[in-house]
This record gives C-alpha cells, structure tokens and sequence, in this order.
C-alpha cells in the first residue's frame, strides 16, 4: 500500500470523515476538524493516537500483529517499543483485515 492509502485506511477505520472539504473526527462528544489526513505512516505521535483508539480487545492482536512486523526474536519487547511509524501503521491495518499487498 502507498503512504495515502495507508493513511486513508487508518483515518477511516479511526472514524475519520470528510464534510465540506474538511476531515472530520469524533472524540467525547466533540467534533475535532483538520485540512487534511495526518501522516499516519510517518508520524509517530499520529500512531499513538491510532494505538490509542483500540479497544482493549484488539489492543493484544495489535501487539501480536506489531512482533510479527518488527521483532527478531518472538517476544523481543525493544522492536515493539521502537518500531517505526510505518511499521506500526501495517501491523494496524493488517490487525483490522485492511492490510492490502501492493500489486
């Protein structure tokens, strides 16, 4: 997937939507606008914010999904904890079923 389909799957599966040019968001009963998607695939604190929207169920695949990605070593906490933006955007997405391989 490129970097704008990446980003547009995550904005969407976070509950991201566009009105009258502007994204929009949801959170606590608040409308949050912004002019255009975060940067998801290289910004880390966007990524957290995504991590962050997990329910607690999935919060466990995601980890799993994210080792699979990362580590070297099954159960390699420090790939986790540093892995890059990228990487986490793709464990996201393929924890979702959104994951798509390039063609």
């Amino acid at each position: 997937m490129t970097d704008e389909q990446i980003n547009a799957a995550i904005a969407k599966a976070c509950g991201w939507r566009k009105e009258d040019g502007a994204y929009m968001w949801t959170a606590n009963g608040i409308n949050y606008t912004c002019p255009k998607l975060w940067d998801w695939c290289n910004d880390l604190n966007a990524m957290h914010e995504a991590e962050r929207s997990l329910h607690e169920l999935l919060r466990e695949m995601y980890v799993r999904k994210l080792l699979a990605e990362v580590a070297y070593f099954p159960t390699y906490l420090w790939d986790v904890l540093t892995a890059p933006p990228r990487s986490r955007a793709k464990a996201f997405l393929r924890m979702l079923g959104k994951w798509e391989e390039a063609k």
